[in-house]
């Protein structure tokens, strides 16, 4: 699916606070059962947003996501050295701060039908322009722990590894510098 018809076919909208979707598969059971479970009651307990894409016609949920506030700090690092490495890098001659507004990609899913058709790359170009067009506070970094078998998607898509540190963990923390796209 090229972008111009995933724009035609699909609309990505928030979860208002009393909504619910009654049926989603992308054969991960804990991904699902986000969706179907607790997206609401962590929109409730403002912990996140979770936004869907619905196919036009069908009202088919193809996918979704849920965002959250993050930070990349001294903390993520090993050392202070590892930590100053990274901002000398990214913050050349510019103030430098204990840490950085990062937005966290908590869930992101396709369904099962939808897979394989590049809408996980339009999500998450939508989320990178979400937060640089229509930017709502100061937000340099996007996040996520990525699976394990998700990690060459992200890599695909330009993010980095935040530190060796997780290396042989079921996740890894990956991260996309914002100011790449300005």
């Amino acid at each position: 699916m090229t972008r111009e018809e995933f724009q035609q076919r699909c609309e990505v909208r928030r979860l208002g606070i009393g909504d619910a979707v009654s049926a989603f598969d992308c054969k991960d059971e804990d991904l699902n059962d986000f969706l179907l479970n607790e997206a609401r009651l962590y929109r409730n307990a403002l912990l996140s947003v979770t936004y869907v894409v619905e196919d036009k016609q069908t009202k088919e949920v193809l996918a979704y996501f849920s965002l959250s506030n993050d930070k990349i700090s001294i903390s993520d690092f090993e050392s202070k050295t590892e930590f100053n490495r990274f901002r000398k890098h990214k913050f050349v001659n510019e103030k430098r701060l204990r840490s950085y507004p990062a937005i966290k990609i908590g869930r992101l899913a396709i369904s099962d039908s939808a897979q394989h058709q590049s809408i996980g790359t339009y999500l998450l170009e939508f989320i990178e322009y979400y937060f640089i067009v229509d930017n709502k506070s100061g937000c340099r970094f996007v996040t996520v722990d990525a699976y394990v078998d998700a990690i060459p998607f992200y890599i695909k898509n330009n993010y980095q590894f935040l530190n060796n540190d997780d290396e042989d963990k079921r996740t890894r923390v990956m991260y996309f510098d914002l100011a790449s796209l300005i």
